[in-house]
């Protein structure tokens, strides 16, 4: 795992304990996942590459303060990262699209450069999320 500026790392949590094998990491532009005691596999991905972000928290989870994030990637190796029952989901999930987005804007990486030329029936280029004021308002009661 990377030792340069570490913005938040965490385990994959069995309840409430961090007993596991699995550790996830942020850095300044990188997510890295390190997998397994005797056969260990390392993952690493450009934020810049993450287009989806997603929370699963089943009831257990919810009961356990702990949910697992999907990050869909467009990456040679793995299309799908999954943070699984990390704690605080919510706070990780916006910590990462914010991440993401500065990743993005300081690599000057727009959508056509990202997605390719071809984006179906209209140029998004110009869409401005701000705007339209999408998104979801979450409240943890």
């Amino acid at each position: 795992m990377n030792s340069s500026t570490v913005k938040w790392q965490d385990r994959k949590h069995f309840m409430w304990f961090p007993f596991s094998f699995t550790k996830y990491q942020l850095s300044n532009d990188r997510i890295y996942s390190q997998k397994g005691l005797l056969n260990t596999k390392y993952d690493e991905v450009l934020l810049y590459r993450i287009v989806d972000i997603s929370l699963k928290r089943s009831l257990a989870q919810k009961i356990f303060g702990t949910g697992t994030v999907i990050l869909a990637c467009r990456a040679d190796t793995e299309s799908e990262i999954r943070l699984v029952n990390i704690k605080k989901p919510l706070e990780v999930k916006t910590m990462l699209s914010d991440e993401i987005e500065h990743s993005r804007s300081h690599r000057r990486v727009v959508g056509k450069e990202f997605f390719g030329n071809d984006l179906g029936e209209g140029d998004y280029s110009d869409y401005d999320e701000e705007a339209d004021g999408g998104g979801f308002d979450f409240d943890e009661h």
